[in-house]
């Protein structure tokens, strides 16, 4: 039966060791803001990191007790929630690390990426514009006529001047 088992990826381990290696994951990825690791272990990892990060942006006691639980690494739980404070995240609701494909591993055919932290901001689009109906066309009121022959007239000078 599947009493109070954990949800997400085993990795091909146990219970303890998978929380164990995403832990270490977790702080490779923050001390050095990208790793390379297997792809499944970069997604299971994604599910990890996002909360600690949205822990660091609200910055309270019990979200920086909460991360340092999960990461057991007190300066580095500092180290993130200044990069927080400093607003690294702010304009972000989600989505903080980023995963590119490299390609598979020589020896194992392993699908292998990189795992980086986002670090730019947020570049919010333009909203799109309602399409316009088409309106009946407007009475077009005839007005005075201006004389045409002005522009022609300047044109012709300065035509004159060229010449010469």
């Amino acid at each position: 039966m599947r009493h109070n088992k954990k949800k997400g990826l085993k990795l091909g381990t146990d219970a303890a060791h998978t929380r164990a290696m995403k832990k270490s994951l977790a702080k490779a990825l923050f001390e050095n803001d990208r790793i390379k690791t297997t792809e499944t272990r970069a997604k299971a990892l994604r599910g990890y990191v996002e909360p600690i990060i949205t822990w660091a942006k609200k910055g309270d006691l019990h979200s920086r007790r909460l991360a340092i639980a999960k990461l057991g690494d007190k300066n580095l739980v500092a180290e993130l929630f200044d990069k927080a404070a400093q607003g690294m995240w702010a304009d972000r609701n989600g989505g903080y690390t980023r995963i590119m494909k490299l390609g598979p591993r020589k020896g194992d055919n392993a699908p292998m990426v990189i795992i980086e932290i986002v670090s730019e901001p947020v570049v919010k689009k333009a909203p799109k514009a309602a399409p316009a109906k088409k309106a009946a066309p407007a009475k077009v009121e005839k007005a005075e006529e201006a004389p045409v022959e002005e522009p022609a007239a300047a044109e012709a000078a300065t035509e004159e001047n060229a010449a010469e």
